[in-house]
């Protein structure tokens, strides 16, 4: 439509036919849905020309076309330069601000605007509120939604989605979910908003469902919605619905999409596969950083360090610059292989490709140092930082100090983390099993009456473990499932191998105040003992089991674990809070080093 606007137009000029002011606008806005800059800059030159300067409705056009070109420099000098602005004045610059990028000075013509005494249209209202979701502002955002609401303006359609968008990636996916209800017709904007602010905000399986959805009803998916659907997949952690997304990405118009083939490769590492992960990134074409990144970051959580740097020296050949999401990537493969020597010669490396380092990757360094017992080396490291130390840099250290039972320096990281976060139970946490590693009880029970003090408690631990495609949950001591029984017989049954097979447990940082017996049930019952007693009770001999830890593995789960898989002739892969794990025949991928 646009170029048949434009063919027309210049049919016109070549028989002498001067535009008015009417047509003028309408061939520009036509120039702008196009390619190319050059016809429009054409029918500015002759609005010079034909005295249309002053005339606002042309120049609102004029201002319209730059701002879709994103010349939103060349938007604002005929902007200033216009003698009266209207409602469509303001709202070209608004929306032209908002749809480049730019939402605070989008904002700040807003309230100019207002101070003029222009009542805003709806069309402003719905720049103002995706300005306001850009920069997560709920809080004006909602009195933007007290304005639409007093202009009784909220059952427009734009402006629902508008709304749906900003309170979905604002948190609030419940009153987000009321708006999407209330469209009539579907709209991608709208599906899209919503899937992504389910799997922004933690509500990964109402992602996959309303994508699910989506596809029943027939209604087209682009890219956005592709890549959000599979980001949801990657956190809700089932191999079964990470394969299945992958069939249907591979089906869809979006199979060679190197932004939804990196989410790909993410969701497969997430989801415990990194070979599967490997054979999407070997049929990437055109990979570009990001690609390489997330195959890097992949090898990283699955401890592969070797493989992470291979693929690194592959990258640099392809010619590819690596960005500092590639460098995380490779520290923290290199810290999970205790690679200290490629970690540190790699960090230093940023410099050279213009790389200013985050607080992430001296975290990363701060773990590499501290876990191959280079304490003190890692304490000098963060006092010559550039920047302030932050938690995670902090948290590393504490960590450190406590595989190492280092309390006099654990303290001290311990003091810096409460200074930061003082209400972060897991900072606790951590220093009570430092004083417990050194058998330092009086100290633990300090730490214990301290947080009671704050009205803080641990976080409980769960494992989910999947089998056919559905996710069983379980916590320390859990006996509500319907097979509790078969359960706690499987586990009974492999406490007594474990034993004949010379299994000690290790109780130096674990419920120091009850007695051997107690102390071996309690351990015994972890969650994920339990999940593993439930997978082999559910599943066929060899099928391998597949659970995910919401903290990180204790020393005991860790050494019953790869006793375990030798004992049952199973692999099974863990992922806990800090990387995966892969158990078989008694060893772990790990190599005890997490």
């Amino acid at each position: 439509m646009f170029a048949n606007a434009v063919e027309m137009y210049s049919r016109m000029q070549n028989l002498w036919v001067s535009p008015d002011g009417y047509t003028l606008p309408h061939i520009l806005k036509a120039c702008g849905g196009l390619p190319g800059f050059e016809m429009g800059r054409q029918v500015h030159g002759q609005i010079f020309r034909l005295g249309f300067v002053k005339d606002v409705f042309v120049q609102n056009g004029v201002i319209a076309f730059y701002a879709k070109c994103g010349k939103i420099q060349s938007a604002k000098v005929v902007f200033d330069g216009l003698e009266f602005r209207n409602v469509v004045s303001w709202t070209s610059m608004i929306s032209g601000y908002a749809q480049n990028g730019q939402p605070i000075e989008a904002l700040r013509a807003f309230h100019e605007m207002r101070e003029m005494g222009i009542m805003p249209d709806w069309v402003a209202l719905v720049s103002v509120i995706r300005a306001h979701t850009d920069v997560e502002d709920l809080a004006h955002g909602k009195s933007i939604h007290g304005c639409i609401i007093k202009m009784g303006l909220e059952l427009e359609p734009d402006l629902l989605i508008a709304l749906t968008a900003m309170y979905a990636k604002c948190g609030q996916v419940m009153v987000a979910r009321c708006f999407f209800d209330q469209m009539k017709v579907s709209d991608l904007i709208l599906w899209n908003a919503m899937i992504s602010g389910y799997a922004k905000n933690g509500y990964a399986e109402k992602a996959v469902e309303l994508f699910r959805d989506m596809i029943s009803k027939n209604i087209r998916t682009d890219s956005i919605t592709a890549r959000s659907a599979v980001v949801a997949c990657a956190q809700v952690g089932s191999l079964e619905l990470a394969r299945w997304m992958d069939n249907f990405i591979s089906k869809s118009e979006h199979r060679d999409d190197i932004f939804v083939n990196s989410a790909l490769i993410d969701m497969f590492a997430k989801c415990g596969n990194v070979d599967m992960a490997r054979s999407v990134f070997d049929r990437t074409f055109n990979k570009d950083v990001v690609v390489w990144s997330a195959m890097i970051v992949g090898y990283g959580l699955h401890g592969r360090g070797r493989e992470a740097l291979d693929l690194y020296l592959l990258m640099k050949q392809a010619g590819v610059f690596p960005n500092d999401v590639t460098f995380l990537g490779l520290l923290t493969a290199c810290n999970h292989s205790g690679l200290v020597e490629d970690g540190w010669r790699l960090f230093h490396s940023m410099k050279d490709y213009g790389i200013e380092p985050r607080h992430p990757h001296y975290a990363s360094m701060v773990d590499l140092l501290g876990r191959a017992c280079y304490l003190d080396q890692a304490y000098d490291f963060i006092m010559s930082m550039p920047i302030e130390p932050g938690v995670s840099v902090w948290g590393a250290l504490l960590s450190a100090c406590k595989i190492h039972r280092h309390v006099k320096l654990g303290e001290y990281a311990a003091e810096r983390l409460f200074s930061l976060e003082a209400y972060n139970t897991g900072h606790y946490v951590q220093l009570s099993n430092l004083y417990a590693s050194a058998r330092m009880w009086d100290r633990v029970a300090k730490v214990q009456i301290l947080m009671r003090e704050k009205g803080l408690s641990k976080d409980l631990g769960y494992s989910l473990i999947e089998i056919n495609g559905k996710l069983q949950s379980f916590r320390v001591g859990d006996k509500s499932h319907p097979q509790s029984k078969e359960i706690y017989e499987e586990l009974e049954s492999l406490e007594r191998r474990l034993k004949q097979a010379g299994f000690i447990p290790h109780t130096d940082s674990s419920l120091h105040d009850l007695n051997y017996e107690e102390m071996e049930e309690t351990l015994c019952n972890h969650s994920e003992r339990l999940a593993i007693a439930f997978g082999l009770i559910s599943t066929a001999p060899g099928t391998t089991l597949r659970i995910t830890k919401n903290l990180r593995a204790c020393i005991n789960c860790h050494s019953a674990t790869k006793l375990i898989s030798k004992l049952v002739n199973r692999e099974i892969v863990v992922r806990d809070a800090n990387r995966f794990h892969h158990f078989k025949d008694g060893v772990c991928s790990c190599g005890d080093y997490w």
